[in-house]
């Protein structure tokens, strides 16, 4: 019977989206509701398993693992990019990778979320409230001001259209922006440099990777405007996290808005989570039951399809 495991279940809802009980006399599925402690502690707890259920990049499979858990033969991946998987090492062992498809929309959505508590100093009021305090902060109205966006993509674009919709201005920078994006929009394309100094929210989405990783550091955030605000849901290393802290305590930047980190789960002794004007959320731009629906199903489907030799939606 082929042993399949479940990764990073930190909700522990896999079974709600999928019947694994049906799957019983098929597979021996084991479900791991915690992270690891470490690439050691991953090695030990999964080295008898053939198949890989992973969410995302909560576990990164590397190339020390591929290598060393000798019975694994396939990987499924929520999603169909998964940068912290080694696929070169995948394929050198002949393991087959596959994903699942993928809402774009909830991670829009929850930037929208940030971006308006920041706004309004949700995080201050809710815990005012709860303490029996009444209006102890004055927000800021979001038509007139320069919403800058670093990324054009799939995610930025819907962005985007509900900043026109709120009545912000609208400017875009990345290494490979698409002009005809930008004119369809109505977004102004500029500089990274304009964009760093004009931006009353600066939000970014751009895929992570060693191309954007620290493309905002004390350099950048010493440009823009003291009342700004920076927002993060796509990855964690895009802004440099120490220097994030520093403008951050220094009052260098209004606030920022952060779905995502250096290192994931946050460490609980970081000082991000101790600092009045960061807006935090725990990486769940992506996490909602209309995508964990797609996600586990599609598991496994392409889990079945694998095990029947016809792999779908695999991932080169």
């Amino acid at each position: 019977m082929l042993k399949v495991a479940i990764l990073d279940d930190y909700q522990n809802v896999s079974q709600q989206f999928v019947d694994l009980e049906k799957l019983a006399g098929k597979y021996e599925i084991k479900i791991f509701s915690e992270p690891f402690e470490d690439e050691a502690d991953a090695l030990d707890k999964l080295s008898e398993f053939e198949a890989l259920l992973i969410m995302r990049e909560r576990t990164p499979i590397t190339k020390n693992l591929i290598e060393n858990l000798t019975k694994l033969k396939f990987i499924i991946t929520s999603g169909l990019k998964n940068k912290s998987i080694d696929l070169e090492a995948a394929k050198k062992r002949k393991i087959i990778v596959s994903g699942t498809e993928s809402n774009i929309n909830p991670t829009p959505e929850l930037t929208w979320a940030l971006i308006l508590g920041l706004a309004r100093n949700l995080k201050e009021e809710i815990d005012n409230m709860y303490q029996g305090y009444w209006q102890s902060t004055i927000g800021v109205e979001l038509k007139g001001k320069i919403l800058g966006l670093i990324g054009l993509g799939k995610v930025g674009s819907q962005v985007a259209k509900i900043g026109k919709a709120f009545g912000m201005q609208v400017m875009a920078w990345s290494e490979n922006l698409n002009l005809d994006t930008c004119k369809e929009l109505d977004v102004l394309p500029c500089s990274k440099e304009d964009l760093i100094k004009n931006s009353d929210f600066l939000s970014i989405h751009v895929q992570g990777g060693e191309r954007y990783r620290n493309c905002i550091t004390i350099k950048e955030m010493d440009k823009m405007k003291k009342t700004a605000f920076l927002i993060n849901t796509s990855r964690g290393p895009i802004i440099n996290e120490d220097d994030l802290i520093i403008a951050l305590s220094t009052n260098e930047i209004a606030g920022a808005g952060l779905d995502v980190y250096e290192k994931e789960p946050l460490p609980e002794n970081n000082k991000l989570r101790f600092l009045p004007n960061a807006l935090l959320t725990p990486h769940i731009g992506y996490v909602t039951a209309e995508n964990y629906n797609i996600y586990y199903n599609q598991m496994i489907e392409a889990l079945e399809s694998c095990v029947n030799d016809n792999p779908i939606r695999v991932i080169k």
